[in-house]
């Protein structure tokens, strides 16, 4: 016997400012349910979900809940007004003999229940929010962003408890490794419908890209029976006129089914453009220490830094992390040891809390406000690696309308706002990007987009994250910081980093973590007694290099493969010819220090 849905959505119709967000949108969420919600940011994925919660009230259609279904809502900003201390607030609602619930979930997601609400972080107050809800065990879970702000070993938690929880939910996430480990169906925001399909993330891509190929085929098709008829009619409406009405008339109607149809939102034109080439050397770190207090950040930690570099620096919130990034690009001085930047260095700036944004201004003052973009005698333009650019049209270029450009920051989405701080860093030449925690909020688009076009940037990029998919595809080198002062370097991604530390995940205790790094460290120390500390990692961190530049000298040669290249682009040719000899030298002497360090180490 078919069981009654949880919660029932028919034929919603919701209106912000004159523009439909949603027309006629139907859905149901059955017991058991694990569902991925997706979109675009800006699609209405926070704004459906708030209907489903029943705190948004739509124009026109039912929102119904079966019967005693109970509907837990984790919004981005939780409102704490009326409570004392975080734990006050995530105990609110339970029984005394269930607030053992709050201090288990408290546990693995790091916030202190004592915590006044007064001095509480956002994320702070974010993961109190979320052990409520996981405490309260409502029906059907919706958790708008649930892993912003959390950890590598809080997310783990927090999947593991959601994996062998009975309890439907439906998520709305950035974080794509997490999605796809925890859902089993996809609901897609496109355009104001919704679609769904009974698969879960994994096969999303697939899925849209499969939709999006047939929309342009029937497009096609479209405009080709629109221009034949359309030529019919200037040939021969004269001679047929009264006999042709019904054609003329199906013609007018084939045009207003084009018109009437919505284009895509095409992705954000964002562009990385290297400055001037750095130093080879970008940044060297000796025998560093940082303390603050009783804590140690780092102790006696070294790396050297090079040109084209991807570093990443992971491990728990609070272990110093961006602590450590502001040491090695120089905005805080080590207590003992040194750390020397190289020669040339341009650098563009993602900060966590998005603090080069105020909300108070618009769009617009956001940009022109900017020194680095202030054209001089030029209101309406902002410079763009250079050149002026009518600061609408570059706003356009990161997808937001000429309304939004008058509006105050402050009522953007996460997204958004990390969408205007992308265009902000990228309108400047750079050779050194730092990017702390860059990929919360953002779309599944845009982050395929951001990827791309760190790969192909000519410069350094060291960065800071907890998105394990996006570390896979970006970094070639990984800092463990792993608390008590120990940063770790390892090859690779945070696939090769748990490969190499004989973990299939990040989970455990964070003294559980220090006691297998320790297992670990004293074969190594045998194994290569001959180098020193900086030496060892460096070796353990060349293969990565080297197969990066092997993969670069590739596509630089099937470039240049092209007979045509030269004289259609000379300069494209020039810069791809300097571009090959550089990475052929960088190669050369990474194996060359290969074999060296190897040689050195007796294996």
């Amino acid at each position: 016997m078919a069981r009654a849905p949880l919660l029932q959505l028919n034929e919603i119709s919701l209106t912000f400012g004159g523009d439909p967000v949603f027309e006629g949108l139907s859905l149901v969420v059955q017991p058991g349910d694990r569902v991925a919600l997706v979109g675009r940011n800006g699609s209405g994925k926070s704004t459906l979900m708030k209907v489903m919660a029943g705190l948004v009230e739509a124009d026109s259609g039912d929102v119904i809940a079966g019967p005693g279904v109970s509907v837990g809502y984790m919004e981005q900003d939780p409102d704490l007004t009326g409570f004392e201390t975080l734990g006050d607030f995530a105990t609110h609602a339970l029984e005394p003999s269930e607030m053992y619930k709050v201090e288990r979930a408290g546990e693995g997601l790091k916030f202190d229940p004592a915590r006044p609400v007064a001095t509480a972080s956002g994320g702070e107050r974010r993961r109190a929010a979320l052990a409520r809800l996981m405490a309260e065990e409502p029906a059907l879970m919706l958790l708008d962003e649930p892993t912003n702000h959390l950890d590598i070993e809080a997310i783990a938690w927090l999947e593991a408890e959601l994996r062998q929880t009975r309890t439907a939910f439906v998520i709305i996430s950035h974080d794509r490794a997490f999605l796809r480990a925890l859902t089993r169906a996809t609901l897609w925001i496109d355009r104001g419908a919704v679609r769904r399909q009974e698969k879960g993330f994994g096969d999303f891509e697939a899925w849209r890209d499969t939709i999006w190929e047939e929309e342009d085929t029937q497009r096609h098709k479209l405009n080709r029976k629109i221009k034949s008829e359309a030529r019919w009619a200037v040939e021969g409406i004269s001679a047929r006129r009264k006999r042709n009405q019904g054609r003329v008339r199906a013609l007018q109607d084939l045009r207003e089914e084009r018109s009437a149809q919505i284009t895509r939102q095409g992705t954000a034109a964002m562009a990385l453009e290297a400055g001037p080439k750095s130093g080879r050397k970008v940044v060297e770190a000796i025998d560093v220490t940082k303390r603050f207090g009783d804590k140690t950040i780092v102790q006696g930690f070294s790396l050297k830094v090079q040109r084209g570099d991807r570093i990443a620096l992971v491990g728990p919130n609070g272990v110093g992390k961006t602590t450590l990034l502001n040491m090695l690009i120089g905005r805080e001085a080590p207590d003992e040891g040194s750390i020397s930047l190289g020669t040339n260095l341009e650098l563009a700036l993602f900060d966590q809390a998005r603090a080069q944004l105020d909300g108070d201004m618009t769009l617009w003052e956001s940009l022109t406000g900017d020194p680095d973009m202030r054209v001089s005698g030029k209101a309406d333009q902002v410079l763009v690696r250079g050149q002026p650019k009518h600061v609408v049209g570059y706003l356009k270029e990161f997808l937001f309308d000429e309304a939004q450009a008058r509006a105050p920051v402050r009522s953007l989405s996460g997204g958004e706002k990390a969408r205007l701080l992308l265009a902000k860093i990228m309108a400047r030449e750079s050779n050194l990007l730092v990017l702390d925690e860059p990929t919360n909020d953002l779309d599944v688009e845009t982050l395929d987009l951001m990827q791309e076009l760190l790969g192909q940037y000519d410069g350094t990029v060291i960065l800071v994250s907890h998105d394990r998919d996006f570390l896979d595809r970006v970094a070639a080198t990984t800092i463990a910081m792993e608390g008590d002062g120990r940063a770790t370097v390892y090859a690779g991604g945070w696939t090769d980093y748990l490969s190499q530390r004989g973990q299939d995940d990040f989970s455990g205790s964070v003294a559980d973590t220090k006691k297998a790094a320790v297992a670990k460290a004293e074969p190594k120390k045998a194994e290569k007694k001959g180098l020193s500390f900086t030496q060892k990692h460096r070796l353990e961190a060349l293969p990565a290099e080297i197969a990066r530049l092997e993969a670069e000298i590739g596509k630089l040669e099937g470039l240049l493969a092209d007979p045509d290249l030269f004289t259609a682009s000379p300069v494209k040719f020039n810069k791809a010819t300097q571009a090959l000899a550089e990475r052929q030298e960088k190669l050369t002497a990474a194996e060359e220090e290969w074999l060296m360090l190897e040689e050195k180490s007796g294996g």
